[in-house]
């Protein structure tokens, strides 16, 4: 896809996503055999439920059919979000991923798995898992030292199970 054409889809299609309440995070046009596939990944602080996703991607259809954003051509819309193993490019995305673990590729080097306590205008602070049941150590990384950062999928946190725990308690 031309970065016209990207740029054009971005303009044509952003406001529709910011009246529903959601950002546009990625466009994205891929050829499958035949036919096109048209990619919309939209996501919001609360994130985007499906009843969020069914709104915008109705309202995107709709624009899509009265214009030629698209050309002629045969093609599938597809409105979807981030995923559970998101890249983090934006502030806004740190944000969102405060209180998630986050593996972090370090800009002079290294790698560092931490979990996301807080975010400011500067960078972040973070808890790093303690080792072989030493406890866990605070750390302060500043944007300009992450090359690259991607969240981490948790099937079982600790605290998850303290919080169940708790609340079984409070239920008996």
């Amino acid at each position: 896809m031309s970065t016209t054409q990207s740029e054009r889809l971005r303009e044509l299609l952003e406001p529709l996503v910011t009246s529903e309440g959601l950002d546009l995070e990625e466009i994205a046009v891929d050829s499958v055999g035949r036919k096109r596939v048209l990619r919309v990944v939209v996501d919001s602080d609360t994130g985007a439920d499906l009843d969020a996703i069914a709104d915008v991607s109705r309202a995107l259809s709709a624009k899509l059919d009265e214009t030629d954003a698209m050309g002629d051509g045969e093609y599938t819309l597809e409105v979807g979000t981030p995923g559970a193993e998101r890249l983090l490019t934006q502030h806004r995305h740190y944000v969102r991923a405060t209180g998630r673990l986050v593996k972090f590729q370090l800009s002079e080097g290294g790698e560092l798995v931490a979990r996301i306590v807080a975010v400011d205008d500067e960078g972040l602070d973070l808890e790093v898992p303690g080792v072989k049941g030493r406890r866990p150590t605070a750390r302060r990384v500043a944007f300009p030292d992450v090359a690259r950062a991607r969240v981490q999928v948790e099937f079982s946190r600790k605290d998850d199970k303290v919080k169940k725990d708790m609340k079984e308690e409070e239920e008996a």
